[in-house]
């Protein structure tokens, strides 16, 4: 399939391939998963809440009776919830893909923390999904697996400060996002780095949806029902907007193309909208010493060493 025929109406079979998703019950994460079961895959829909799960999958269900769904809890910024789901969901086959979409987009006023002593954006957005994919490392191997980092427009507006990636001081509720949004990229790129050197088999890949807004998005009971004061709202932003069901193309073609590599950016054709094409990360996304840096505080922050790079780093030794 040549890249130019991709379309995202019409996905590869992926019947006998397993998917898991974060942040399943609403947005980018919710139509991801229907695009993903709606080509045949089976996908495992996460989300915080169980009532909000259990409506997603119903209107995955009334929109693809015969789709394979099943639901499990999980919250990234709860470390406790990664490692529990995360050994729920490696079962006994191997997982093609992981889309790590989870995230708080809209930060609170004030510094926040989790229970396990995090800035909470920070650590939904970002430590959260590095313990994850960790965790689901041998999984993806198995299934010889990719896994999908979500980054952000936002990204191109301001620099990283990793001598502060939780914020201790001067935190904004967008700086905090931004930073967070940097820090999945550049750990998305590290950890395709870090896969290839140790030969293991699990292509990783950043993509970002552009600007994808719900006010533009159809509604769909218990996922997004806009009132109309917000669908007047997103109307007025029509041309640099798209919905969140387009935006999810974008992370849906980074997840399932067989012709996508790891290490590959992807983005809307027209940066803030239109059909996924390559695109170019920022230059902080993409500093290797940053990442290397970045990767060692998540590593310590969450107690979690990658098997298969923790392998290779004691035959280093």
């Amino acid at each position: 399939m040549a890249r130019d025929e991709w379309d995202p109406h019409d996905l590869p079979d992926l019947t006998g391939r397993r998917y898991l998703v974060t942040g399943a019950t609403a947005g980018l994460g919710f139509f991801s998963s229907l695009q993903v079961a709606g080509a045949g895959g089976h996908v495992i829909m996460t989300g915080r809440n169980p009532h909000r799960l259990t409506a997603a999958r119903a209107a995955v269900i009334r929109h693809h009776p015969d789709a394979s769904v099943e639901t499990l809890l999980l919250d990234t910024s709860n470390l406790g919830s990664v490692r529990a789901a995360a050994a729920t969901a490696r079962g006994r086959t191997g997982l093609h893909g992981l889309l790590l979409n989870a995230g708080i987009v809209h930060p609170p006023r004030e510094r926040e923390e989790t229970r396990d002593g995090h800035e909470i954006v920070f650590a939904t957005n970002a430590l959260g999904h590095y313990a994850l994919a960790g965790e689901l490392l041998l999984a993806l191997a198995a299934g010889r697996g990719r896994m999908v980092w979500v980054g952000s427009m936002s990204t191109w507006l301001t620099p990283m400060e990793l001598i502060d990636p939780e914020l201790q001081n001067e935190y904004t509720p967008w700086r905090a996002y931004v930073q967070s949004k940097i820090a999945t990229a550049s750990l998305g790129f590290e950890a395709d780095r870090r896969l290839r050197a140790s030969n293991v088999p699990i292509e990783s890949v950043v993509a970002h949806p552009g600007y994808s807004i719900s006010g533009r998005t159809r509604g769909i009971i218990g996922v997004n029902t806009p009132s109309r004061l917000k669908r007047f709202g997103a109307n007025l932003q029509a041309p640099i907007t798209q919905s969140k069901e387009h935006g999810a193309w974008t992370l849906v073609r980074a997840l399932v193309d067989p012709l996508v590599e790891g290490g590959q950016f992807w983005g809307p054709s027209r940066g803030f909208s239109g059909p996924p094409r390559l695109a170019v990360p920022t230059r902080s996304a993409r500093e290797p010493d940053l990442a290397a840096r970045l990767w060692n505080y998540c590593e310590h922050a969450t107690g979690t060493v990658w098997p298969y790079l923790k392998a290779s780093k004691a035959r280093r030794r």
